[in-house]
């Protein structure tokens, strides 16, 4: 009788992982999907979906090869991104994405992709921790990225 209960519970546990696996992978998409999409449209809210507390990160590599790295408070970076909106949207300084893949880590997922401007003619690498806040709204826990003057 024992092996039949363990076989459902087992059976039960596996389709829960898998079913919480795909829904976070699904989140993720939605997430990031919304962040492309809120920076085509030049909208301001794209600073919404980073959190309060979210590591910001961008590696500014120079003409002569050498990188500065520089790491920003989350509120002042979303400050920023929406005092430069207008600015974007002005300049036509739009991105694509490429190369979009989707990892799990922990309670999160890594997006990583490589973004090209428009604007200035160049890719880069783009990594986004994205994941569940408390509220169980989707947002950017962390971003690192890569730019050129």
């Amino acid at each position: 009788m024992r092996t039949p209960v363990l076989a459902t519970f087992m059976a039960l546990f596996v389709c829960t992982a898998a079913l919480t696996t795909e829904t976070s992978l699904d989140d993720a998409r939605q997430c990031f999907d919304r962040y492309v999409a809120l920076q085509a449209a030049f909208d301001p809210a794209v600073a919404d979906l980073y959190s309060d507390d979210a590591k910001i990160q961008n590696t500014r590599v120079m003409p002569s090869g050498e990188k500065r790295v520089m790491t920003l408070p989350a509120p002042a970076y979303k400050g920023i991104i929406r005092q430069v909106m207008p600015v974007a949207k002005e300049r036509g300084d739009t991105s694509k994405y490429s190369e979009v893949k989707y990892a799990k880590e922990g309670d999160k997922v890594r997006v990583t992709a490589t973004r090209y401007s428009e604007l200035k003619k160049y890719s880069s690498p783009l990594s986004l921790l994205v994941g569940p806040n408390k509220d169980g709204a989707w947002l950017i826990h962390e971003e690192l990225s890569e730019s050129r003057p």
